[in-house]
C-alpha cells in the first residue's frame, strides 16, 4: 500500500501516480518540470508494464516495479499530503 496523496515539498506539487507504466530512460529534471501534471505530454516518456508504477512531481520521479521503501531514498521529498 501507497499514499495516493503525496506532496512534494521541494517544488510543492502533487506526487502523480500511474499504475502499470514506468519512466523512459531518457527522463530528466526538463521534461518534468515543464510537463507535470499533464498527461497528454507524460504520456511520451511512459512505457507499459504490468506491475508497475510511475512516480513524479516537478523535480523528481521513479519507476518502482517491487516493493520498495520510498522512505530510504534520502533525495525524495515525498511526504503524505494528509486525507
Amino acid at each position: 500500500r501507497t499514499c495516493d496523496q503525496l506532496r512534494c515539498t521541494t517544488c510543492d506539487f502533487r506526487v502523480s501516480l500511474f499504475n502499470d507504466y514506468i519512466w523512459d530512460q531518457s527522463c530528466d529534471y526538463l521534461f518534468f518540470r515543464n510537463n507535470m501534471p499533464e498527461l497528454s505530454k507524460l504520456r511520451a516518456k511512459m512505457i507499459k508494464k504490468k506491475g508497475a508504477r510511475a512516480y513524479a512531481c516537478q523535480c523528481s520521479w521513479r519507476s518502482i516495479d517491487a516493493l520498495t521503501d520510498l522512505q530510504t531514498d534520502q533525495l525524495l521529498r515525498w511526504v503524505c499530503g494528509k486525507h
